[in-house]
């Protein structure tokens, strides 16, 4: 079960991003962060492979399963499946913006809908023991912020939901790509404080334009957690930093370190048929900003592809890095 110090940093659910070699891949870097899948609607855990949609690795622990949809049942049968798959948390997702979320009337649009979500949780409770959560914006288009923000949660809660990551953005559902609705709605961290200052039993996990660990350290004196996105998986070394910064770890984990904790998973899923591109792909961001860089990028990029490619690729472009690494 989950206690309240493993929201303290959490790892954003992103699509074709938060796959499972990712997050085996975050996990040598950090070994506190929670981690998250990738959105799954819960017709696809129902209806569909469920070893290659559920599947991960032991290593990934704690791992929070975060489902789409807005039918009680397809839920509460989605969230048991979740269960018995071993994943330490379910997750309702309430704040995608995507026109093909909106198209299954869920995601976002739910925002609107606080008794449809209270009675997908309280659905969801009924079917499982591990915590079921709730991700979702402070309102969508023109609804006004706070008086949707407080309903939703206050309601939500009711049904059993104790634990809410608030994305302090509203969603704009028509004019803005989701990429630009993580961007151009301002963000109102104040408004998120309010809702922790008005409901201190509840677990506020903050969400959006969080980029570095001190911005982390700076909201974790307000918030129960943080959780950051695309910096996490853009620079992945952040990550390393973690469980030093917001922990109190003795040691960070390296580039160099984390790259060589993750080579086993590599030659593990390499004898298992996997491409080596569809791990490295997550490692491109390593060694942002330093000598070298290129050359990283530049070998995985043009090698990992390559059919029969293994760990020879990945010593290489480390090897290009260390070189240019300053000594000592």
């Amino acid at each position: 079960m989950l206690k309240k110090q493993d929201y303290r940093f959490s790892v954003a659910p992103m699509m074709d991003w938060t796959d499972r070699h990712c997050r085996a891949f975050h996990r040598v870097l950090t070994k506190r962060a929670l981690l998250w899948t990738e959105m799954v609607t819960a017709d696809a855990v129902i209806h569909g492979d469920r070893a290659r949609i559920l599947g991960y690795g032991p290593e990934e622990h704690p791992v929070v399963l975060q489902l789409g949809g807005s039918d009680p049942v397809k839920l509460a049968q989605a969230a048991r499946i979740a269960e018995d798959f071993g994943y330490d948390e379910v997750n309702l997702n309430c704040g995608c913006p995507s026109d093909r979320v909106q198209s299954g009337s869920f995601g976002a649009c739910l925002m609107a809908e606080p008794d449809v979500v209270a009675e997908c949780v309280f659905a969801m409770r009924g079917a499982v023991s591990i915590p079921v959560s709730v991700k979702n914006r402070i309102a969508i288009d023109d609804l006004p912020a706070r008086e949707t923000l407080f309903t939703f949660v206050d309601k939500v809660s009711a049904a059993g939901c104790s634990v809410f990551t608030v994305h302090a953005r509203a969603a704009w559902l028509k004019g803005l790509s989701p990429k630009e609705n993580r961007e151009v709605p301002p963000l109102d961290y104040g408004l998120v404080a309010q809702l922790k200052r008005a409901r201190p039993d509840l677990a506020i996990i903050l969400n959006g334009g969080i980029t570095t660990l001190d911005q982390c350290t700076e909201h974790l004196g307000t918030f129960d957690g943080v959780m950051i996105g695309r910096a996490a998986y853009q620079t992945p070394e952040l990550l390393g930093s973690v469980d030093a910064r917001l922990f109190g770890a003795a040691e960070s984990v390296s580039a160099p370190q984390a790259i060589r904790a993750y080579e086993p998973y590599i030659a593990a899923r390499l004898s298992e048929g996997a491409s080596l591109h569809s791990m490295t792909r997550h490692m491109l961001g390593l060694f942002a900003g330093q000598p070298g860089a290129r050359q990283w990028r530049r070998i995985l990029s043009e090698q990992a592809p390559r059919k029969g490619a293994g760990l020879e690729v990945l010593r290489a472009a480390l090897a290009a890095v260390e070189e240019n690494l300053p000594a000592g």
